[in-house]
């Protein structure tokens, strides 16, 4: 049936509408619609109720996990030192008990969470609470670094006191001691791949990596200087206890770093890899350790050319594949100088100070003759 509506002010002729059939009572709406929509609304209501609570769920287990996390990474890093008594390290002949506690100060400048306590053993023979104290602390600590420690009382106490350690790693010292990274014994030599085929895949794949690390470790060590040791634990942190900021990217990515090397910087790629010394460069880099700037500004004065300029410019300053970030440190915190030689500091003064003097020349620090 239609019906002629009378027309609006914006409509100039009636309009028909088809009228619903339907019945209702007293303007009810139809009980079978009604019962639909209160079905569809039921259907709506539960499903979005369970997305709430698994919404709810998920928030809740990230937040426990963000609390786990929070007091992993709140709790210090331990590290408990042993030093030969009387020991002479290759640092201008200064102890080693001095070395090891200026080590310790310098953790604290990368994080405030890294404790080292430094002993010397002669604890041993000590009558006071001095063993104890050592005992207590290498049944906390997560690192134990031995450094000149020959005599056969002080190796035979280190063995029989330091089992629940994860993490010891000897310098120096008697052969008789073992070094452990991961819990895992390193063996002095490496073992043949008939050893290695035995161990399960995981397990020899742990091992490998040991290794890598402890080879890595003794490498830095061998150099010999304050940065290089203090490296040394850094890395073993890093590797075993917790991420160390100062450590991370010092390598390639993976497949972030490949990607944006491919991308902006294809042509300089190949023209280094078709070149005999910028490839040779390339690899000679690839085996020095990150932190040993000798041998990699020794890789790159052998194998100087155009194309090893042109790849590093792209790769590393244009583009920054390896995503380095070289912040100033905050730590140690150096006040600048106000007297010099009994004077306040004025700019006169400090303009001599900078520029200096060598014979005949005008200046003396390189910087200021331009050269880098």
């Amino acid at each position: 049936m239609n019906v002629n509506v009378a027309p609006s002010p914006s409509i100039n002729s009636p309009a028909p509408f088809p009228v619903n059939r339907r019945s209702s009572f007293a303007g009810l709406p139809n009980l079978i619609l009604l019962r639909c929509r209160k079905t569809k609304v039921s259907i709506f209501s539960s499903s979005l109720d369970r997305k709430i609570r698994a919404t709810r769920s998920i928030v809740a287990a990230a937040a426990v996990e963000m609390k786990e996390a929070e007091k992993k990474t709140s709790n210090p890093v331990r590290i408990v030192s042993i030093v030969g008594e009387d020991s002479v390290s290759p640092l201008s002949s200064a102890p080693w008990l001095d070395v090891m506690l200026h080590t310790a100060e310098r953790l604290k400048w990368v994080d405030e969470e890294f404790e080292m306590i430094v002993f010397s053993d002669n604890f041993i023979n000590s009558q006071d609470e001095t063993v104890n104290r050592v005992g207590n602390e290498l049944d906390r600590a997560d690192i134990l670094v031995l450094v000149a420690v020959s005599k056969e009382g002080s190796v035979n106490w280190i063995q029989t006191n330091s089992q629940n350690v994860s993490n010891i790693i000897w310098f120096d010292s008697s052969s008789a001691l073992r070094n452990k990274l991961g819990g895992i014994l390193i063996e002095t030599e490496k073992r043949g791949d008939i050893f290695s085929s035995l161990l399960p895949f995981s397990q020899s794949k742990k091992l490998n990596e040991s290794v890598e690390i402890a080879r890595t470790v003794s490498e830095a060590w061998e150099r010999h200087n304050s940065d290089d040791m203090r490296f040394c634990l850094l890395v073993i942190i890093n590797a075993y206890i917790t991420p160390v900021s100062t450590l991370q990217n010092l390598r390639a990515k993976g497949f972030s770093t490949l990607n944006c090397m491919v991308t902006n910087c294809g042509p300089q790629i190949l023209n280094c890899l078709l070149d005999p010394n910028c490839r040779k460069a390339l690899q000679c880099l690839n085996q020095c350790s990150p932190v040993d700037q000798v041998c990699n500004y020794r890789c790159i004065a052998s194998y100087e050319s155009q194309y090893l300029e042109e790849f590093s410019l792209c790769v590393l300053q244009k583009n920054n594949c390896l995503e380095l970030d070289a912040k100033i440190p905050e730590k140690p915190h150096v006040p600048p100088m106000t007297e010099f030689r009994g004077e306040i500091l004025s700019s006169e003064i400090a303009e001599d100070i900078f520029v200096g003097w060598l014979g005949t020349l005008n200046w003396s620090w390189r910087v200021v003759a331009g050269q880098n």
